[in-house]
């Protein structure tokens, strides 16, 4: 785990280094680039909520603003997607509170205290310029900030008829939107950490069209980038962000280039748990080509964005079997398609959420009291999607990483083992074709189906033709000396790689009906691809 930390760490700090000089990036085709080098910068995020009703980012009662920022670079996150409130910017009656003011507005006593105990030097401070705080202490540790309007009134989001949805709801005024718009550009235009502003989080409701979609989003991305014109200007769709495919059949129209991102968030509320364990890799593929016909298709060809996943997670507590599923899957879909993204979220409680005092967060990085990761397994698991796996002006030929998304490792050859281990050291395969050899880079070895429940091989031996199959896409199965297929499998005790009769599959190698009685995640594989 130590020599784990200390490779982020050590990725983390050349990055700082490469940003500290110049922190402007610009965008070429799919990728965000660093404009002083050339090369490609990919945002590995986590969100830090400070747009709820205290206005106070959030944690601050907990620990010393430091170790707070110590811990993100700690956890792998190199940037911070950093919300604000449009009224805190518009409405001198909520941007001049001072801290203690907000605490003392909403009886906040036990937070008063803590902040008085961890953070004393920003009681005195108005919210605002605890804002700015926040985003100089990122700077100076090398995270790059995006910065996120998440809401007009400080609240809790999001509801459809919480009147921060869309253009028009009762909190939602487009002209004081693009005014706040401006006025973050304005006041964080020279700012070295800030590389990008988000212009809204989660645009819903029943007031929501494409006509005013297009007529306001182009507003703002006008307005951000000529008041800042070296800020990536971060576009969401509609649908809680969920649908940017109408951009397909008519693009946004802004008055500059190479600035322009899209966002989206991916997440799967509303499908019930039974789905999920009944029908795990057909419910895998539909929410997979989903995200793809929404907003993953924009990575692709020829008139091609960088896409900000800028909101995915779920419970960390590990109890939530269809969040457990519904993250497996996202990781082998992002993995493969080496976006841009934002973890939802850094917090482990909230001051004040929703009427609630110190409310635990359970999708949380940090436990609630700040003190220690919540779970140290899923960070594990993002080790991958922290890489960057694709460059744009690599010269190297493209190989695969063979990424196990529930594990969140790849597969290595060590001495005479195939195992799972770190996805930096991980073995390079060959481009596969369904039906053919999984072939070893640079080499003559190709992967060999074994017998059921036997430790898969790597040999001369090319014979064993592996199939993609299921709907998913992430199981690999080949013919053994029987005839029967099995399919690869990681197994529980030692982290080898098996093969065994596939789970949920049937002998036609398509979904069983239901497969209540199996959970198919450790058979699940994808091939990534990757040139640096």
């Amino acid at each position: 785990m130590v020599t784990k930390i200390a490779i982020l760490l050590a990725i983390l700090f050349l990055q700082a280094v490469a940003l500290s000089n110049s922190a402007t990036l610009s965008t070429n085709s799919r990728w965000i680039v660093d404009d002083a080098t050339g090369h490609r910068v990919k945002f590995a995020c986590v969100s830090w909520a400070a747009h709820l009703q205290p206005m106070i980012a959030e944690g601050l009662e907990k620990q010393p603003l430091d170790v707070i920022i110590k811990k993100i670079s700690e956890y792998g996150f190199n940037c911070v997607r950093f919300t604000w409130a449009t009224y805190m910017f518009t409405r001198p009656d909520y941007g001049s509170l001072r801290v203690s003011e907000s605490l003392d507005k909403y009886e906040l006593v036990a937070a008063r205290d803590g902040i008085a105990k961890n953070n004393p030097q920003v009681l005195n401070m108005t919210v605002l310029e605890l804002h700015r705080a926040v985003v100089d202490e990122l700077g100076k540790s090398g995270v790059m900030v995006v910065l996120d309007n998440h809401v007009s009134r400080p609240d809790w989001c999001c509801g459809d008829n919480d009147g921060n949805g869309f253009f028009g709801d009762a909190d939602f005024d487009p002209m004081e939107w693009l005014q706040g718009l401006a006025q973050v550009a304005t006041t964080y235009k020279d700012h070295h950490a800030v590389v990008g502003m988000s212009m809204r989080n989660e645009l819903r409701g029943s007031k929501q069209n494409e006509a005013d979609w297009y007529k306001y989003m182009q507003q703002g991305a006008n307005t951000i980038n000529t008041q800042s014109p070296n800020f990536l200007v971060i576009v969401s769709g509609l649908n809680y962000a969920l649908n940017l495919g109408f951009l397909n059949s008519k693009p946004l129209a802004v008055n500059f280039s190479n600035k322009l991102v899209f966002e989206a968030h991916w997440y799967t509320f509303g499908i019930p748990a039974k789905r999920w364990i009944d029908q795990t890799n057909n419910l895998c593929a539909a929410i997979t080509k989903s995200a793809q016909n929404n907003y993953l298709y924009l990575t692709q060809g020829n008139n091609s964005f960088p896409l900000f996943l800028s909101e995915f997670g779920a419970s960390e507590r590990g109890d939530d079997v269809a969040g457990n599923r519904y993250i497996t899957c996202l990781l082998a879909a992002v993995a493969e398609t080496d976006v841009d993204w934002a973890l939802w979220a850094l917090q482990g409680s909230y001051i004040l959420r929703q009427g609630k005092l110190n409310l635990d967060e359970t999708y949380g990085v940090v436990d609630i009291n700040w003190d220690h990761p919540r779970n140290l397994t899923f960070l594990n698991r993002l080790q991958i999607l922290q890489q960057i796996n694709q460059d744009f002006g690599s010269k190297q030929e493209t190989y695969y990483k063979m990424f196990h998304p529930l594990r969140g490792q790849c597969v290595q050859i060590v001495g005479n083992d195939i195992v799972l281990a770190s996805c930096k050291n991980a073995s390079r395969w060959d481009e596969h074709q369904h039906g053919g050899p999984i072939k070893l880079a640079g080499s003559s070895g190709c992967l060999g189906v074994a017998g059921d429940g036997a430790v898969a091989s790597v040999s001369e031996d090319c014979s064993s033709k592996w199939k993609i199959v299921a709907s998913s896409g992430l199981h690999l199965a080949a013919q053994d000396g029987k005839g029967e297929y099995l399919c690869l499998e990681v197994n529980a005790s030692d982290s080898k790689l098996v093969t065994k009769k596939c789970m949920c599959v049937g002998n036609d190698l398509a979904d069983l009906p239901t497969c209540a009685d199996q959970d198919p995640e450790s058979q699940w594989f994808k091939l990534v691809p990757a040139n640096v």
